[in-house]
């Protein structure tokens, strides 16, 4: 048998229904919300971690990026992989190896282990992450599947707001003792619960057809990866170095060599790692334009808005997470919404409603930033935050199905990994943007708002402090310096040497005076560079928008080849 079907062919010709379907669906679902829980959450515990770990501020880069990249790295092949040898075996081996990684992660005691367990967890999601695309695009009917696609964007979209308002109370909270750790190790449980009913509800689905592994499709295509994504997720740390523009233009070439050699794969044996005909299918093409821009952008916004809270206002972990919690709450309200109801009936309006929707949200975020400063409270960035939220689940919960909805059957996984590909670029490439647009324009703005508070510091240094107009003077000076060349630092929680070169500074009753100022001038200064950043920002959503034109006007009702799925001559239930 080349292949097995989601279900049993019935006398009309059509599959008939999988009994266990939306069981199959919770199953999925759990998979998915913890990989992309785990892909945020992270970054809210990565201060407990290298404090815990006594680790240096790269290794905790790494901790982060690492994941990223092997992510990205792996998500073409394990689409791939699944079409080949069976979706919901290679599910269950990234469930199994996704699920002893977050053991190895949470029982680090070394910063070397928690960077090595943090890209097998990766790797692994990249293989566990486009068989649950792809086991939904064909375990449910065209009409079933915008109701199961619905669910799946609500859970992208909750999942990514959870991580950021759960990092926080998980860590403070210190539950069991076990710090940060938690974060990882409250995947095993689930995993191995997933481990336990995924073989039960899953049906097993591949291509019909014999296919073969392109090793060398994989290698051109990880090449390609590397070249482009590394310098994007690593350069802010690394000063930007020239090798880094050398290495993302150098990618363009490798992946002209991809698609030539999948040209050829096509006509040898017609196994190629990615089928290239996909791209000649509006829906995918345009959807894939659609989902870059968009998601550049949420990536620029989720990590602008968290170092704005975090590192700008000076929150707390857990305030910041309470706060971003109106963001889930806005995208869990129009993810399921948009697509059982509004899409059917207005199609891709609705899609481009949801840009307008996130615009509006960030103006109002930008003109509350400049308003109130360092003196925003959580109750006020409320709002925008609630409309950036609907506006997100009224875009990223359509979005998948809309890509793959008339991929042939016999193509899901490699169409799965594809989007998922295409997802974490525009994730890199929004990470990039913030330390282009937030961090570059921070300097100036931290020497304007000293040199605004100047006068009354001065004021208030000879008065408070005891210190001569001379003495003020040279504190101010330096007070500028120090904040100027700290607002510089990739770790902005390092002190430069200007910071600790001047004894003025470390006095006492001058330290306890510069204590306000310096809050108040990081605050105005975070404050500018996210109205820049959110202008930005904007222009991305709107970009989006305009490439919402090319999609096409309505889902379609079924898939090019829905009256056969896989093969339904050949079909049977899975044993």
């Amino acid at each position: 048998m080349a292949g097995q079907d989601t279900g049993a062919d019935t006398s009309d010709g059509t599959a008939a229904p999988d009994p266990k379907r939306w069981m199959a669906l919770l199953v999925l679902l759990v998979a998915a919300f913890m990989d992309m829980l785990d892909g945020t959450i992270a970054n809210v515990a990565a201060p407990a971690m290298q404090k815990g770990l006594g680790a240096g501020y790269s290794i905790i880069q790494w901790v982060l990026v690492g994941y990223q990249l092997a992510f990205a790295l792996l998500l073409i092949l394990g689409g791939r992989l699944g079409d080949i040898y069976g979706r919901k075996k290679m599910f269950l081996v990234g469930v199994l190896g996704f699920t002893l990684a977050s053991l190895g992660a949470g029982l680090a005691t070394e910063p070397w282990h928690l960077v090595a367990s943090r890209i097998l967890q990766g790797a692994f999601a990249g293989i566990m992450v486009p068989q649950i695309l792809a086991l939904i695009h064909v375990t449910f009917s065209a009409k079933e599947r915008g109701a199961a696609f619905a669910m799946y964007g609500g859970v992208a979209g909750v999942a990514a707001a959870v991580g950021m308002s759960a990092g926080g109370p998980l860590v403070e909270w210190d539950l069991f003792g076990l710090d940060w750790r938690l974060i990882f190790l409250i995947n095993v449980p689930v995993g191995i619960l997933g481990l336990i009913y995924a073989p039960r509800v899953l049906r097993e689905s591949k291509a019909p057809h014999a296919l073969k592994l392109d090793a060398i499709g994989g290698v051109l295509a990880t090449v390609a990866l590397v070249l482009l994504v590394f310098p994007l997720l690593q350069g802010r740390e690394l000063g930007w170095p020239v090798w880094g523009f050398v290495a993302m233009v150098a990618s363009v070439p490798v992946m002209a060599c991809f698609i030539l050699w999948q040209k050829r794969k096509i006509r040898t044996d017609g196994s190629p790692l990615v089928e290239l005909h996909l791209f000649r299918i509006r829906s995918f093409s345009s959807g894939l334009g659609v989902s870059l821009a968009f998601f550049i952008g949420i990536g620029m916004f989720n990590i602008g808005w968290t170092i704005y809270m975090q590192v700008g206002q000076g929150w707390s972990p857990m305030r910041a997470g309470l706060t971003s919690l109106s963001f889930a709450l806005g995208a869990f309200l129009t993810s399921t919404l948009s697509m059982i109801a509004w899409v059917p009936k207005y199609g891709r309006k609705v899609l481009q409603a949801g840009a307008g929707v996130v615009s509006v949200g960030a103006a109002l975020y930008i003109w509350i930033a400049g308003e109130y400063g360092s003196d925003v409270s959580s109750w006020q960035l409320v709002t925008p935050l609630l409309l950036v939220g609907m506006g997100f689940g009224m875009i990223a919960a359509p979005l998948p199905q809309i890509v793959i909805s008339e991929v042939p059957y016999k193509d899901a996984g490699s169409a799965s990994g594809v989007v998922h590909t295409n997802t974490q670029l525009g994730f890199a490439i929004g990470g990039a943007l913030v330390s282009v647009v937030l961090f570059a324009g921070l300097a100036g703005n931290t020497a304007t708002a000293i040199d605004d508070q100047s006068p009354a510091l001065r004021k208030e240094l000879v008065a408070t402090a005891a210190l001569s107009p001379q003495q003020a003077d040279t504190a101010v000076t330096a007070y500028r310096t120090c904040s100027v060349d700290r607002s510089k630092e990739k770790d902005l929680s390092v002190a430069p040497r200007s910071c600790t070169s001047e004894p003025l500074l470390r006095e006492d009753k001058v330290a306890a005076v510069l204590s306000d100022f310096t809050k108040d001038a990081r605050g105005v200064s975070f404050a500018k560079s996210l109205q820049t950043l959110l202008m930005v920002f904007i222009g991305v959503i709107a970009l989006a928008f305009l490439l919402m034109f090319v999609l096409p006007r309505r889902l379609r009702d079924s898939a090019p080849d829905a009256g056969e799925p896989e093969s339904a001559a050949e079909a049977a239930p899975a044993p």
